[in-house]
């Protein structure tokens, strides 16, 4: 298999790894940095996802290959941040620039030969799968 094809692999995984990761611990972070109670978490965590796919919608087909850099630069963010406003600009940031997938996908088609094309998309969803499976492991280990 081709580097750059292990590359796309392992960004999609790492990826989905994110977003299974941050799941677990979700709750507990806002509760942490809005000092309020699980329903007022749910309803943040509600306000946080909604602008992540909403930015993600937006901005995913402008960005691409910078998605890669900011979506690194929005994880360490979040693990700092000490206040609701911070996650949800790093939300919204993280959201603006989330193109690996639309990239991933871009990418395998303009490599892959015609007869090649299901194969290749099928180590895209597997390396998703595997990383939604691994960061929600990894999340609730970590929380």
């Amino acid at each position: 298999m081709k580097l750059p094809v292990v590359f796309i692999l392992l960004t999609v995984m790492i990826d989905a790894m994110g977003i299974g990761l941050i799941v677990p611990v979700m709750p507990d972070l806002i509760q942490e940095v809005q000092g309020a109670g699980l329903g007022t978490a749910a309803l943040w965590g509600g306000v946080l996802a909604t602008s992540f796919a909403a930015m993600q919608f937006l901005f995913g087909p402008l960005l691409g290959a910078l998605s890669l850099i900011v979506l690194a630069v929005d994880y360490l963010v979040m693990a700092i941040a000490g206040s609701i406003w911070l996650l949800l600009l790093g939300r919204v940031v993280g959201g603006i620039t989330a193109a690996t997938q639309s990239t991933a996908n871009a990418y395998m088609a303009d490599i892959s030969r015609p007869e090649d094309k299901a194969a290749n998309f099928g180590l895209i969803g597997a390396a998703f799968g595997l990383g939604f499976v691994l960061g929600p492991a990894l999340g609730g280990f970590l929380a």
